[in-house]
């Protein structure tokens, strides 16, 4: 097969960015119309509303009076120097999941990546969901093995301990297990300031709530910033809005309100730059201040 061009693996990305040396692509699984009843109850019409003129792309038309909130499944492929990271893996190949994935997913990030599947160094799974570790493992001859061969792949030991205790999304047999099989699982203990290094631009900080043991990923290029949010944030309506909570898979919704007000305090009104895991595109852009609160620039 030929070697695609940049402006190929561009077409297969759907969105880079540049921050500072470090280059970070979104990789498409699927967009999926879901009832923000399911995912966010309390997000109303009224929120919408109130600040329509920049969140309309992240939600559908109300169905039977229900806000719907366009979820986007996707990877991040970050590149910093000679390392090649995937931030989560999405749904993955299986029927029985609540949201559909894509079986020719892994096609499209083999595409999307230099070397394929083969050059990923690292794998970050920000946390323990089954839409975000699918495609950890992929069916070969009739066994779950690596999707990714090289790469070792990062979970913190807060989520492997709350796995053990709970594993109610039903992630440890396909996504989990035959990791540690393998020997290329890594549980990872942050530092004393709730970090990780990666590399010298790339590291995963603590963000818990949604999880036990979530975590985001800072990245720090030649005085640039940014942040892939995991699922700190499922929707930009959150930034204006941090009270609302994905209460129903939260494991402790106060957290996740506490460490979405503090990474909104971090982060609005600077030149960072946010790339939300589930938001539909536009996926990235800063966070503004203005007279009515904060709002999400994807301009």
């Amino acid at each position: 097969m030929t070697e695609p061009t940049r402006a190929e693996r561009r077409q297969h990305s759907g969105g880079q960015w540049s921050i500072g040396r470090v280059e970070v692509a979104r990789v498409e699984e699927n967009i999926v119309p879901l009832a923000t009843k399911v995912l966010v109850p309390d997000i109303t019409a009224d929120h919408i509303e109130a600040n329509r003129s920049w969140v309309r792309p992240y939600f559908d038309e109300p169905q039977a009076g229900n806000p719907m909130l366009r979820l986007s499944l996707h990877s991040f492929v970050v590149l910093s120097g000679d390392t090649v990271i995937v931030v989560d893996t999405c749904v993955g190949p299986d029927p029985d999941r609540d949201l559909p994935g894509d079986p020719a997913f892994a096609e499209r990030l083999e595409r999307a990546i230099d070397g394929g599947l083969d050059a990923v160094d690292v794998v970050v799974c920000t946390h323990l969901h089954f839409d975000h570790v699918g495609w950890n493992t992929t069916w070969v001859e009739g066994r779950l093995v690596p999707t990714f061969p090289n790469a070792r792949y990062l979970v913190t030991r807060a989520e492997m301990d709350e796995l053990a205790r709970n594993d109610h999304m039903a992630v440890g047999e396909p996504s989990i297990r035959p990791l540690a099989e393998a020997g290329v699982l890594d549980v990872i203990d942050l530092d004393g300031n709730g970090g990780h290094r990666i590399t010298d631009e790339v590291g995963l900080i603590a963000t818990p709530g949604h999880t036990p043991g979530h975590v985001s990923v800072a990245i720090s290029s030649d005085g640039r910033s940014a942040l892939i949010t995991g699922d700190a944030f499922h929707t930009p309506l959150q930034f204006a809005h941090p009270e609302l909570a994905a209460w129903r898979f939260d494991s402790d919704s106060q957290q996740s309100t506490a460490t979405r007000k503090d990474l909104i305090e971090r982060y609005a009104g600077t030149d960072a730059l946010v790339l939300g895991t589930h938001f539909a595109p536009p996926s990235g852009g800063r966070l503004r201040r203005g007279e009515t609160g904060v709002w999400f620039d994807a301009s």
